[in-house]
């Protein structure tokens, strides 16, 4: 099972970790890896790229576990109202898409968040 929490503060979000394996199918098969993967590489990229913004994350080789953090999503780390808000939302869409992807995967993944 894919665990993944997203971290909030203050209703924020500025982060997520993802821990664990799906077994949908067959390394290389399995589409809810394939799906949290690519999404994962989404939102990263697109913080990083488009909104110009430093991610600090973390890949474990061996387990393929991820740890994500922006602070420039938080009042306290950046001045710039409309990066802060993009960054959080994309960030918060990405939690929303893995709510929905529960209804038919919910034994191949857990959601949740933590406010800090």
């Amino acid at each position: 099972m894919i665990k993944v929490t997203f971290f909030k503060r203050d209703g924020v979000y500025y982060g997520f970790r993802e821990t664990g394996h799906a077994g949908f199918d067959d390394a290389g098969k399995d589409i809810v890896c394939a799906a949290v993967s690519a999404m994962t590489m989404l939102v990263i990229n697109a913080i990083e790229v488009s909104y110009e913004s430093n991610v600090e994350y973390s890949i474990d080789e061996d387990t393929a576990d991820i740890e994500v953090r922006v602070p420039s999503a938080l009042p306290e780390n950046s001045d710039d109202e409309t990066k802060r808000f993009a960054v959080s939302g994309l960030i918060g869409a990405y939690f929303l898409q893995l709510i929905d992807m529960l209804e038919d995967y919910d034994e191949y993944l857990d959601v949740n968040e933590v406010e800090d």
